[in-house]
């Protein structure tokens, strides 16, 4: 199977020396990535800016913004049987980027936002895809309800779901542990376990769940 799999965040620039982004670091893209390829599958990895090095035999796509992510899932997409949307995409980016280093100066400073580009949303009904779609869901409050709501606004297959207020999971951590939420409102809750173990858990999972839309 080919694989599309999104990770890192994504860097929303306001001048030329300043972004808006998040805590993500890309690890549990790069983990499902490595996973996906140690299972024997043909993996694009595009990447948000992180600090962590590749794995080995996959085809690395590096982008910065939430637009340069659109673009470049669109570009591949629909080349994938599977596509896992780890990334964390900002939902914002500044309306106006200034074209020089902002001074300080005023003692507050107001900025205008706009909506980016609803990646995830866009892959059934903007960009056709037909293939098993995966979604994340990082939550701080009611994590199954929000992820069963996202599963269905999204049309998606399967969206793995983690607490990101608990300590020493999620954002900047090495460890992670997860709920997928599935149609019809079912749910697996996956330990705590390291990145590394669950991204194998995970591409196990999405494997045998995606075998009746992928196969001839």
């Amino acid at each position: 199977m080919r694989l599309l799999i999104t990770a890192g965040p994504t860097r929303e620039p306001i001048d030329p020396v300043r972004f808006i982004s998040n805590r993500s670091s890309g690890r549990m893209g790069y983990a499902l990535a490595a996973a996906a390829h140690e299972a024997g599958h043909e993996v694009i990895l595009i990447s948000g800016p992180v600090a962590i090095s590749p794995p080995a035999g996959v085809r690395l796509v590096q982008v910065e913004t939430a637009r340069d992510m659109f673009e470049a899932v669109q570009t591949h997409l629909n080349s994938c049987e599977v596509a896992i949307f780890s990334a964390a995409v900002a939902d914002y980016r500044p309306l106006d980027i200034a074209g020089q280093k902002m001074k300080k100066s005023a003692e507050r400073l107001t900025l205008e936002l706009e909506r980016t580009e609803d990646i995830l949303g866009s892959a059934r009904a903007k960009l056709g895809f037909s293939g098993f779609l995966v979604g994340f869901a990082a939550e701080t409050e009611n994590l199954i309800t929000h992820a069963q709501d996202k599963l269905q606004r999204k049309g998606c297959d399967m969206i793995v779901a983690n607490d990101v207020s608990q300590a020493g999971i999620g954002f900047d951590s090495a460890e992670n542990e997860v709920t997928l939420c599935l149609p019809g409102g079912r749910t697996i809750a996956l330990p705590k376990q390291s990145k590394a173990a669950l991204a194998r858990v995970l591409i196990a999972q999405i494997t045998q769940l995606s075998a009746p839309q992928v196969s001839p």
